[in-house]
């Protein structure tokens, strides 16, 4: 069953691979294509999760971004 995502798979240097949704922008890595893709389906719900949620975002406190 397809769910319709784009998502890119990139087998890196080192022998790992990186998995990239396309929709929202949001990757992930693993050691495996498998493991790769678990992670990334873990990192856009937790994106999905953060967006959605009404707490507004900290205002920074480091020094490099005083106006």
């Amino acid at each position: 069953m397809s769910t319709g995502r784009e998502i890119r798979l990139i087998e890196e240097d080192d022998g790992w691979w990186s998995a990239i949704d396309e929709e929202t922008g949001v990757a992930s890595q693993g050691p495996t294509r498998r493991e790769a893709l678990a992670n990334l389906d873990e990192a856009v719900e937790l994106t999905n999760e953060a967006r959605d949620d009404d707490t507004p975002s900290p205002e920074p406190d480091a020094p490099w971004f005083d106006s």
